[in-house]
């Protein structure tokens, strides 16, 4: 699942990619739009009133699984575009106006990407150098996200649904590239909401897109269906990572996992560029 903060106007609004088009965090918009201390408890007085209303609105909500600041997924209350738009109408705020036009653009964008999959491509390269990364990481980056995207699309069509069967197929492919699973990884690099990927240098994305990619070929190869045969391919395809992963340490003899992260370097160069 593909989840993204975008920002309104300073606020963080989170959003996330499901049944193909964007959901958004109804709290989110709610404290976008009314400045409240408590934006959850104002959703839920107004949620409470549409109900009592009658009103449809609150059936367009799902309870998807966000970021919360510390880290963690919870499930909160998301609307799409539509639903959004709609409960919008029923909070009185002079911000109402200019938020209905960023969703009505980033719904358009959305559209434009579903048709024209290499605008979406653009875009994130865009960003990638906005944030001040290298071209050569980001030739990296870019087929590290093509490579897992053919992982999970696999994945998809031999028999994986369940957000946390992909959780346990990627952790296995880590733990046998590099010794940790995702979230310990996190923790060595010292992240919390952030993308563990995008904090990873040459060699740490080489040997993730290693892994991947070996394993979609023995998913092929092999023709493997159901969970359990796909987690052993992904810990032999994460071997294969490991295994050159080590014998480049042995060489090097310096370790390839770092506590290295982008955030930290970028702060550096803000440094040098202020002295």
């Amino acid at each position: 699942m593909d989840t993204r903060i975008a920002v309104f106007k300073g606020k963080k609004v989170r959003k996330t990619i499901h049944k193909n088009e964007w959901w958004f965090s109804v709290v989110d918009v709610c404290g976008a739009l009314t400045d409240s201390i408590d934006a959850g408890a104002y959703w839920r007085k107004l949620k409470q009133r549409l109900r009592e209303e009658g009103s449809e609105v609150v059936t367009f909500c799902h309870g998807l699984k966000l970021e919360a600041p510390d880290g963690k997924k919870y499930e909160t209350d998301c609307a799409n575009t539509e639903g959004i738009f709609r409960i919008i109408q029923s909070i009185p705020s002079p911000k109402a106006e200019p938020f209905k036009r960023w969703l009505a653009k980033v719904g358009y964008e959305r559209v434009q990407e579903i048709e024209n999959p290499e605008l979406a491509t653009k875009r994130t390269r865009m960003l990638y150098k906005l944030k001040g990364y290298s071209d050569n990481w980001i030739e990296k980056r870019m087929r590290g996200i093509a490579i897992r995207e053919e992982l999970t699309d696999e994945w998809q069509k031999r028999g994986v649904e369940e957000k946390k069967d992909y959780e346990i197929l990627t952790a296995e492919i880590s733990k046998a590239t590099f010794g940790v699973t995702p979230s310990q990884y996190k923790k060595i690099k010292r992240l919390k909401r952030e993308n563990l990927r995008d904090h990873m240098d040459d060699f740490e994305l080489i040997f993730t897109m290693l892994g991947e990619r070996a394993t979609t070929e023995i998913h092929r190869t092999e023709d493997s269906r159901g969970v359990p045969k796909l987690k052993s391919d992904a810990k032999a395809g994460g071997d294969i990572a490991g295994n050159a992963r080590k014998q480049l340490e042995k060489r090097i003899r310096r370790p390839i996992v770092s506590r290295d992260n982008f955030l930290e370097q970028s702060r550096k160069v803000k440094k040098l560029h202020y002295k």
